[in-house]
């Protein structure tokens, strides 16, 4: 997408900044502007707009509604595309509104440190493009019960499959099944849409069984084809209440000729500690038979030292939160090594998310991250066409 097709308005309250901004969006090309002196009038706009702006740029420090009050409002009421926030502010408290945009499932398209010039909002404009397909988001979908009961049935929930690449020498080494829902008329729902409806139903644990069963299927036909990748299956939390699932994956692991040492289970931090004596049961007879667990989204949940002290994981897998842009934001970096150095510490093998652009390689690259998985390599995509995403797959100069 072209910087000038995008549509963009602009929240300040200090006029000379608003029509610096304004003059260099103009230099760059971007027609379709709006302004806005405080957060009320321009909600006003925006909810009176037939569709809404690609970029809200909002100044955090406004009197009356500041622009933290204001992204709230947007993101709650979706009237927009993405936030670029534009302030002097400390760089922590600009990181904090970022996460807190991106929990409301706002795009973030991150924050440039005024003054404003055109090189950095030409850069943050660039980024755009990349973010929206960085990010699996889709617009919300209705969804009933009965629908969802049915697509499981007719099986058209399945795996898509996202590889993961050495850093050292560009290797696919594994691939992580991703739900996707393909529906009659062809349209692709993605999981944040029905996940939490399946797991309100009940049917948290057929889907994971679904996709450990489709998962090792496709594996085994790719083996036989000479692409050996091992198998990472996110993991139901309702799974770590279960007694039975230790037993349950692995005859379904070995119903398919796959070994339990070929597939990872991801568990997310929030999901273990529930029930943390039951979860620890499951979890060591998990890796007594052989799989391998990772802890996924490190870094979001409150316990991921404490976890990790206590659950045998085997890897650990960066929130893509942390790495998009971590070379370019010293405290997402900062995040980034400190994660690193814990991992060799315990000698888990790490692999970052959300690996987008080139800068992003070249910096895990030098850090000594393990393995990478993102859009720069790979979006998910069906199984018919891994090996064609693979075998196209170039390694990034670094």
């Amino acid at each position: 997408m072209s910087v000038s097709t995008l549509s963009v308005m602009v929240v300040e309250d200090h006029g000379f900044q608003r029509r610096m901004a304004l003059r260099l969006l103009d230099e760059l090309g971007v027609e379709d502007v709006d302004e806005a002196a405080d957060g009320k009038s321009a909600l006003r706009q925006l909810a009176a707009r037939t569709q809404p702006p690609d970029i809200v740029m909002v100044d955090l420090d406004m009197p009356g509604m500041d622009g933290i009050e204001f992204i709230g409002h947007v993101a709650q009421r979706r009237l927009a595309r993405s936030v670029l926030v534009v302030s002097a502010l400390d760089p922590a408290l600009l990181n904090t509104v970022q996460t807190m945009t991106r929990a409301y499932g706002l795009h973030v398209l991150g924050s440039v440190e005024k003054p404003l010039t055109a090189d950095k909002l030409a850069a943050a404009l660039a980024g755009y493009d990349l973010l929206l397909h960085s990010e699996d988001v889709d617009d919300s979908v209705d969804i009933s019960a009965t629908e969802i009961r049915t697509a499981l049935g007719r099986g058209e929930i399945r795996p898509w499959f996202q590889p993961q690449v050495e850093f050292g020498n560009g290797k696919p080494v594994a691939v992580e099944a991703l739900a996707r829902w393909v529906r009659a008329d062809g349209r692709v729902v993605r999981p944040q849409n029905f996940i939490g409806l399946l797991e309100r139903e009940g049917l948290a644990d057929p889907l994971t069984d679904l996709m450990l069963e489709q998962g090792c299927r496709w594996k085994r036909e790719w083996d036989r084809a000479g692409l050996c990748l091992n198998l990472s299956v996110n993991v139901s939390p309702t799974t770590l209440a279960d007694p039975t699932a230790a037993d349950r994956y692995q005859r379904i692991v070995k119903e398919q000729g796959v070994d339990p040492a070929e597939v990872v289970l991801e568990l997310t931090e929030s999901s273990v500690m529930a029930d943390a004596a039951r979860a620890l049961g499951v979890l060591a007879r998990l890796r007594l038979k052989g799989f391998g667990l990772s802890i996924d989204d490190f870094g979001t949940g409150y316990s991921s030292l404490a976890q990790l002290s206590q659950i045998p994981f085997t890897e650990l897998k960066i929130d893509q939160g942390f790495v998009v842009g971590a070379h370019s934001q010293p405290r997402k970096r900062a995040v980034v090594e400190a994660s690193l150095d814990l991992a060799r510490k315990l000698g888990l093998e790490v692999v970052a998310e959300g690996v987008a652009s080139i800068e992003d390689w070249q910096m895990l690259a030098e850090l000594g991250c393990g393995m990478a998985q993102g859009h720069l390599i790979a979006p998910p995509v069906p199984p018919e066409e891994l090996p064609g995403v693979v075998s196209r797959w170039r390694r990034p100069e670094h």
